[in-house]
């Protein structure tokens, strides 16, 4: 069967979720997060799109983007998970699908400032709805450029957040107080199905995957040690959305 076509418009900003494949928690290690922020910016000065929301998690990832032009979103999310895939599988020591099927995409109207607010709530939500935090503030979303007002070199601010208010000031303190009045939705509870009570007890193989020798040579092969631009660039983004800058400078 044929893929179905996206609905892909002019004007329109994308809600882009992508996750791991077998929804495995591939993003949990701080070195993946640094290359993946670093990927991001090679993304953007390659198709010049405009990047509003952001979130990694430990096995998906969530974006708010607009493409300069609707045809180029296919290209920007071929480029960035093909370049993220061939890196963490290098890094990770592994072969095979790094990402889940597509990625899933909702287009909306750039204009549909309410679509847009809510949109980014939900992004920035994801931490403390999953549990990992209290507060809205996480190292690897960009809630805390809309909170503290800072640069993260990778991410703009919506008009829809721009037209809280008469001031940059007063345009963070109704985005904290929409932020505070979130509410997730509930969670269906866990279907079973015949083979349930064994899964558990499956052992996965602890052997050492061996790498292709066809594989790119990545600059950061010895990616104990982070590469100086992936590493400035992550430092950036992290320090610009940290609730703590001394707490997220120790992974630096």
């Amino acid at each position: 069967m044929s893929r179905k076509p996206r609905d892909i418009k002019s004007g329109y900003c994308y809600h882009i979720t992508t996750r791991c494949n077998n929804r495995e928690f591939r993003l949990t290690r701080h070195e993946c997060r640094q290359v993946f922020l670093y990927a991001l910016k090679k993304a953007l000065e390659k198709f010049n799109f405009k990047l509003y929301g952001l979130c990694i998690m430990s096995n998906h990832c969530h974006y708010l983007l607009e493409p300069l032009q609707p045809e180029e979103l296919p290209k920007i999310m071929h480029w960035l998970n093909w370049y993220t895939a061939m890196c963490f599988n290098r890094m990770l020591n592994r072969t095979g699908h790094f990402w889940e099927k597509r990625y899933h995409s909702s287009g909306f109207e750039t204009t549909d400032y309410q679509r847009a607010l809510n949109t980014l709530r939900y992004i920035h939500a994801n931490p403390k709805t999953a549990g990992m935090k209290k507060g809205f503030f996480y190292d690897f979303s960009n809630y805390g450029t809309h909170d503290k007002l800072t640069t993260d070199g990778l991410t703009q601010w919506h008009p829809a957040f721009l037209s809280l208010g008469k001031s940059l000031e007063e345009c963070a303190a109704r985005y904290r107080g929409f932020c505070k009045k979130y509410k997730p939705a509930t969670k269906q509870s866990k279907s079973y199905h015949w083979g349930s009570k064994l899964l558990p007890k499956v052992v996965k193989s602890k052997q050492k995957k061996k790498t292709s020798p066809g594989q790119m040579r990545l600059p950061w092969d010895d990616w104990e040690v982070a590469h100086t631009e992936v590493q400035d660039v992550a430092q950036k983004f992290v320090m610009a959305n940290c609730y703590d800058p001394k707490v997220a400078m120790q992974f630096f």
